[in-house]
C-alpha cells in the first residue's frame, strides 16, 4: 500500500497527533471547575494553540524529537512547630525510653487494667444508684408523712451521696495500691540490674584469679589442683551471671506486666534511691496524719453518720421504742465500733511501718560495713596468695564472701526503698 507522504512527513503527523490529544486532555482537565462559558472559551483558544503547534511541530520533527514536560502547580506545605529532641528520640526506631520512677508510676496510673477495671466499676455504681434514688430525693419534704417515705427521700439520698463519695474513694485507694506496686515492681528491676552488675564483677574477679592460677602453674610455684579449684570457681561466677541476666528479664517482664505495656518493651532505667535521711516525723505525728487521711477511716466515719440519720428519721417519724428504733441504735454502736477498730488496725500498720523503716535504714549502715570488710579480706588474701602464703580455695572463698556482702547490700538497698514505700502509703499519701 502506497502512503501520500514520506516516512519522514508521516512521522511528523503522527507525532503532532499524540502531541494535540496530549494539550486537548490538559485543557480540559484544567478547566473542570470552570463555567460553561469559560469552558467554551478555553476549549476555542486550546484549538488555535493546537493548530498552531501542529504546524510548528510538522515543520520540525524531521530534524528533533519533541519532548513534552509535565507542569506542574507549587504546592504549599504547612509548616509545623519542631518536635521535642527528647520525645523525638525516644519515640524513634529502635530508641529505648527511660524510665524513672516518676514515669513508672505514671505509666501505671495510665495503663494499669487493674486501675481501669476499677474507675469503670465506680462509674457504673454511681449511675445505678443515681437510678434509684433519684425520683424519691425529688419527693417534697411537706409530702413525707411516713417513715417509709423519709427514708426513701433522707436515707436513699443520704445512702447514694456516701456511695458515690466512696466509689471516689476507693478508686483513689486503688491508685494507691497502683503507685505501691509500681514502685516495687521498679525497684525490683532496679536490684536485678545491681545484680547483674555485681555478678559480672565477681566473674571479672574469678577470670583473673584463673589467670593469676595458671601463670603461677606454669612457673611451677602453684600446684595443678589451685588451676582446677579456679576454674572451677569461674564456672560457678558464669553460671551465677546466667542467673542473674535471666532474673533482669523476668523482672523486667514483671515490670511491663504491672504497667499494662507490651511484655518485651526494653527500659533504659534510671537508678533511683530514697533519702537515707532519719525520720523527721514522730510516731505519733504519723499516725495523726493516718488516721487524718486514710480512705479506712472516712469511710467507717460516713457509716455511722448514716446510721445516726437513719436513728433520727426513725425518732422524728415513728419511736426508737420499736424495733426498727432498737435495731438503728444498735447499728450506730456497730458503727462506733467500726471506727475504733479501724483506727487500731491503722496504728498498727503505721507503727510497724515507722520501726520497718527505722530498721531498714540501719540496716544499710551495717552492710555497706560488712560489704567493706569483705573486700578488704578479699584484698589480702588475694595478696597472701601472691606470696605463697594463701590457697586458690582461699581466694574462691574470699570472692564468695565479697559477692555475698555486695549482694547483702543491694538488697539492703532495696528494702529501704521499699520501706519508704509502705511508710508513705501506710499514711495514706
Amino acid at each position: 500500500m502506497n502512503f501520500p507522504y514520506s516516512s519522514k512527513k508521516w512521522m511528523s503527523i503522527s507525532l503532532a497527533a499524540v502531541l494535540t490529544t496530549a494539550i486537548g486532555a490538559g485543557t480540559l482537565t484544567a478547566s473542570a471547575n470552570t463555567s460553561a462559558t469559560e469552558q467554551t472559551n478555553t476549549a476555542t483558544t486550546a484549538t488555535e494553540q493546537v493548530k498552531e503547534t501542529s504546524a510548528e511541530t510538522s515543520l520540525t520533527a524531521a530534524a528533533t524529537t519533541p519532548t513534552t514536560t509535565p507542569t506542574t502547580t507549587p504546592t504549599t506545605t504547612p509548616t509545623t512547630a519542631p518536635a521535642d529532641p527528647a520525645k523525638a528520640a525516644a519515640t524513634a526506631p529502635g530508641a529505648v525510653e527511660e524510665l524513672t520512677l516518676e514515669n513508672a508510676v505514671e505509666q501505671a496510673l495510665e495503663t494499669n487494667a487493674t486501675l481501669a477495671t476499677a474507675r469503670l466499676d465506680a462509674k457504673n455504681a454511681d449511675i445505678n444508684q443515681m437510678l434509684s434514688y433519684t425520683s424519691s430525693a425529688d419527693m417534697p419534704s411537706e409530702m413525707i408523712e411516713s417513715l417509709a417515705a423519709a427514708k426513701a427521700k433522707y436515707v436513699s439520698n443520704a445512702q447514694g451521696q456516701m456511695t458515690k463519695k466512696l466509689n471516689a474513694l476507693q478508686v483513689t485507694a486503688t491508685e494507691g495500691k497502683i503507685k505501691l506496686g509500681a514502685q516495687q515492681a521498679y525497684y525490683n528491676l532496679i536490684f536485678a540490674i545491681d545484680d547483674l552488675e555485681l555478678k559480672k564483677q565477681s566473674l571479672s574477679r574469678a577470670q583473673t584469679q584463673l589467670k593469676v592460677a595458671k601463670a603461677a602453674f606454669d612457673v611451677g610455684t602453684k600446684a595443678k589442683t589451685d588451676v582446677l579449684q579456679a576454674e572451677m570457681g569461674l564456672a560457678g561466677a558464669q553460671a551465677n551471671l546466667t542467673g542473674a541476666q535471666n532474673s533482669v528479664e523476668v523482672t523486667r517482664m514483671d515490670l511491663n506486666d504491672f504497667l499494662g505495656v507490651d511484655l518485651t518493651k526494653q527500659w533504659k532505667v534510671v537508678s533511683s534511691n530514697k533519702q537515707t535521711a532519719p525520720i523527721k516525723m514522730t510516731m505519733e505525728q504519723a499516725l495523726e496524719e493516718a488516721l487524718s487521711k486514710r480512705i479506712e477511716m472516712t469511710k467507717v466515719q460516713e457509716e455511722q453518720k448514716l446510721a445516726e440519720l437513719n436513728v433520727q428519721l426513725i425518732e422524728e417519724y415513728s419511736a426508737l421504742s420499736t424495733y426498727q428504733g432498737r435495731v438503728a441504735r444498735n447499728n450506730v454502736e456497730k458503727s462506733k465500733l467500726a471506727i475504733e477498730v479501724q483506727k487500731r488496725t491503722i496504728s498498727k500498720e503505721v507503727s510497724q511501718a515507722y520501726l520497718n523503716l527505722n530498721a531498714a535504714r540501719e540496716a544499710i549502715d551495717y552492710q555497706k560495713k560488712a560489704k567493706d570488710s569483705a573486700a578488704e579480706s578479699y584484698r589480702l588474701t588475694n595478696l597472701r596468695f601472691e606470696n605463697g602464703l594463701a590457697t586458690t580455695l582461699e581466694v574462691i572463698q574470699a570472692e564468695e564472701e565479697l559477692s555475698n556482702r555486695e549482694n547483702q547490700y543491694q538488697k539492703a538497698v532495696l528494702q529501704y526503698n521499699l520501706a519508704v514505700v509502705n511508710f508513705e502509703t501506710a499514711l495514706g499519701n
